[in-house]
Formats: C-alpha cells, structure tokens, sequence
C-alpha cells in the first residue's frame, strides 16, 4: 500500500510560479513511475506529466514548456514545477503512483493505482 500527501498549492497570479509535491510512503519510491493529473470543476480529470522511476518525462501539450516534473527518490517525493500560469490552469491536481520496472509513459488515469487526496491550484487576479 502507498500513500500520496500532495502539497504546495495555492492561489497565483497569471503568470507566475508554484511548486507542487507529493510525498510517498513506502521504501520502494524509485521503482513507481509518478503522474501529475489535474480536475477543473465540471470536467474531467485530466493528464499533466509522469515520470518513470529512472527520470524518463512526459507531458500533457497543454503544459509542455512550462511545466517540469522532477523526483527525488532519497525523499520519496515527485514535484511538479509550474510557471507562466494561465487561469485555464486552475485546478485540483492529483499525484498518482504505480508500481513499474519499465520506461513507458502512464497517461490515462486507469494506469494509476494509487492517488493523492489532491491540492487546489488557483491562477487569478
């Protein structure tokens, strides 16, 4: 069993920067591949970027260039670095876990075993 703790989120300005995290337990980190999805309200959660267990990254077109997913096995924990925010980036976002030996990239919310509880991301003036 693991468990997902997101942080770091907030309400920003358009066009500036947060910092998301989601710390997981367990003492086997490195060996879950990581995914960042995100829900506005009235839609359907949607993918952002995933990371395998050896640094391999991808992302959503959405948020290609402005967003990088990072992780820190040592810390158990995967971040998600936003910059030049847009208000169609508002959203509750989710950390998501599943247990891979392999470089393949986890879109679809149905290749996730483990979720977060979510933390709000508000983009706003």
């Amino acid at each position: 069993q693991v468990q997902l703790v997101e942080s770091g989120g907030g309400l920003v300005q358009p066009g500036g920067s947060l910092r998301l995290s989601c710390t997981a337990s367990g003492r086997t980190f490195s060996s879950y591949a990581m995914g960042w999805f995100r829900q506005a309200p009235g839609k359907d959660r949607d993918f952002v970027a995933t990371i395998t267990g050896n640094g391999y990254t991808y992302y959503a077109d959405s948020v290609k260039g402005r967003f990088t997913i990072s992780r820190d096995n040592a810390k158990n924990t995967v971040y998600l670095q936003m910059n030049s925010l847009k208000s169609e980036d508002t959203a509750v976002y989710y950390c998501a876990a599943e247990r891979s030996y392999t470089a393949v990239a986890r879109t679809s919310m149905n290749e996730y075993t483990y979720w977060g509880q979510g933390t709000q991301v508000t983009v706003s003036s």
